[in-house]
């Protein structure tokens, strides 16, 4: 019984002896542990006075005010001054980009502005030639009207010494003479019909 119990033991210790171990290195890279490697240490802004470490320095400390307990570091102070003068500087271009921008944009506002009141001021200037254009077209109507009637009566007054001729006159003027609205009309039928006599015309006639 011994004999197995101590086989048993052997065994079993020797199974929970072994370990497997599986190392496999993960593709992804932690953000936060990337981080936590690039920061740095900094030395602090304000230095503490130097601590008193016999009895003579603590019974020869001079009475400190308390606005002496820290000192500043003039190389931290002097790195946040250049930190704030290259964001001061940044902030600067930045501003300067920004305002060459908006200038541009107000000469393009103002070419487009002139260009709009010269259209608007050769607008105004056609339309007030229109009117007058219009007003001198009412002129001429009421002048043409005029020069109708006038030359109506004129019409009328021959047109009447005509029949008069032909009713009163001597014999020869008869014969020639016709009423003025007869002649008016024989004038434009003959008129009408003189293209068609000349387009019966040969053209080798014509020619000759």
């Amino acid at each position: 019984m011994g004999a197995s119990e101590s086989a048993l033991l052997g065994s079993s210790s020797s199974s929970s002896d072994q370990i497997s171990t599986i190392s496999k290195r993960s593709e992804t890279i932690d953000p936060v542990l990337e981080k936590l490697k690039s920061l740095k240490i900094t030395s602090p802004i304000l230095t503490a006075p130097p601590t008193e470490g016999s009895l003579t320095d603590i019974l020869v400390r001079k009475p400190s005010s308390s606005s002496a307990q820290g000192t500043v570091n003039p190389k931290v102070l002097l790195e946040l001054f250049s930190m704030y003068r290259d964001w001061q500087e940044e902030k600067a271009r930045e501003i300067s980009k920004k305002q060459e921008e908006i200038e541009n944009k107000i000469e393009v506002a103002d070419a487009l502005a002139v260009k709009l009141l010269q259209r608007f001021n050769y607008s105004v200037s056609t339309m007030k030639t229109t009117s007058q254009h219009f007003s001198e077209v009412h002129t001429l109507q009421v002048e043409l009207g005029d020069l109708k009637g006038r030359l109506t009566e004129v019409l009328s007054n021959c047109d009447s010494l005509c029949k008069r001729i032909a009713a009163e006159g001597p014999e020869p003027l008869r014969s020639s003479i016709k009423p003025f609205a007869v002649a008016t009309a024989n004038l434009t039928a003959n008129q009408r019909v003189e293209p068609t006599n000349q387009s019966s015309i040969p053209i080798e006639d014509k020619l000759e």
